[in-house]
């Protein structure tokens, strides 16, 4: 049995201290706000995010630092914009050597980082790892098969995290390449926003077809020009979220996307969906990165002019059909 803390009580973070929680290990779970902490004990249930699903008695709920710090490992499920913020209250009383795993997907805005990367400027003494996949807190909460990846720099850390989350419906596999899972993971979200404006129009399994094909392909480009491998991003961290957040009404960057594509403004789907919607952010880091390195990302740039730049959906849908000709030789994955 090991001692977890499970940083941030959104619908991921819940799902993640209960099935922790069933592996038998002492959990605790942080959340921000003390209303929402007090709002757990009292219910034993995440009544915003997951209705209908108890939350075992064993866990400890709490929104102080200090109860979180004694931990053989630190599980960071916090929203991309809180992560550092966060992770700054948290490095003072960090022992050296803490292992910290990130379960949150998406980049920092402003930085264009991965959050590995923001937790490694953060918790520079901690061992940071990342585990993503096709994981929808919704169904990971019911205990419905799921597979993920977890990845890091130490193949004995990989490998004793796997341990700890491994059971009959919640499968882990290794990897040592952390920034590819983290890219698929955080840039799946834009294109299953795309995914979502496309449903919202009226579209078509033609178009979703395409943009998830082509959106792969793109995630590829700048992965592999950041140091991730191609096998990855063809993996249950690149593909797999792809799929999943693309074709599931459980993502709400699908349906955020949809409300987009229905004519709604980003910021009026937003506070429909009532969650962290984070392909938007991730699509302006995106965007960001794949200018700074000159890596062509069609989908990324149109769903930019949607979100930032007021173009309409079917001008940005005709510019991506009505670009120059090409051979589909031209569309084979890079190798790094």
């Amino acid at each position: 049995m090991a001692k977890i803390s499970v940083i941030g009580s959104g619908s991921w973070g819940t799902a993640i201290a209960i099935l922790l929680a069933e592996n038998k290990h002492d959990v605790t779970l942080w959340s921000y706000l003390s209303a929402e902490c007090d709002d757990l004990i009292k219910h034993k249930e995440n009544r915003p995010f997951l209705p209908g699903v108890p939350i075992p008695e064993s866990i400890q709920h709490t929104n102080h630092i200090l109860n979180c710090v004694n931990a053989d490992i630190i599980v960071c499920v916090l929203p991309s914009f809180a992560v550092r913020a966060v992770m700054r209250q948290f490095a003072p009383h960090v022992n050296s050597g803490q292992i910290v795993l990130n379960m949150s997907k998406g980049l920092e805005t402003d930085s264009m980082l991965t959050l590995s990367a923001v937790l490694r400027e953060e918790l520079p003494d901690c061992d940071i790892s990342v585990m993503s996949g096709p994981s929808h807190a919704e169904e990971v909460a019911r205990k419905i098969p799921t597979t993920n990846v977890v990845a890091s720099g130490s193949q004995k850390i990989a490998e004793y995290i796997q341990d700890l989350f491994m059971n009959p419906f919640f499968r882990v596999y290794t990897n040592s390449d952390i920034i590819g899972v983290e890219i698929g993971g955080a840039l799946k979200n834009t294109i299953a926003l795309c995914a979502g404006i496309s449903d919202g129009l009226g579209f078509g399994d033609n178009t979703k077809a395409a943009l998830m094909t082509r959106g792969l392909y793109e995630i590829t480009r700048l992965g592999v020009a950041m140091g991730a491998n191609t096998e990855t991003l063809g993996g249950l961290s690149g593909m797999g979220d792809l799929i999943v957040t693309c074709t599931s009404m459980h993502s709400r960057n699908r349906r955020a996307g949809i409300l987009i594509g229905q004519g709604k403004s980003s910021e009026e789907a937003q506070k429909e969906v009532k969650m962290v919607v984070e392909g938007i952010g991730t699509c302006r880091a995106a965007k960001a990165l794949s200018d700074k390195m000159s890596i062509e990302m069609p989908i990324i740039n149109q769903a930019y002019a949607i979100l930032f730049e007021g173009k309409s959906a079917k001008d940005a849908t005709l510019s991506l059909m009505c670009r120059e000709k090409r051979h589909e030789s031209e569309a084979v994955f890079l190798q790094r």
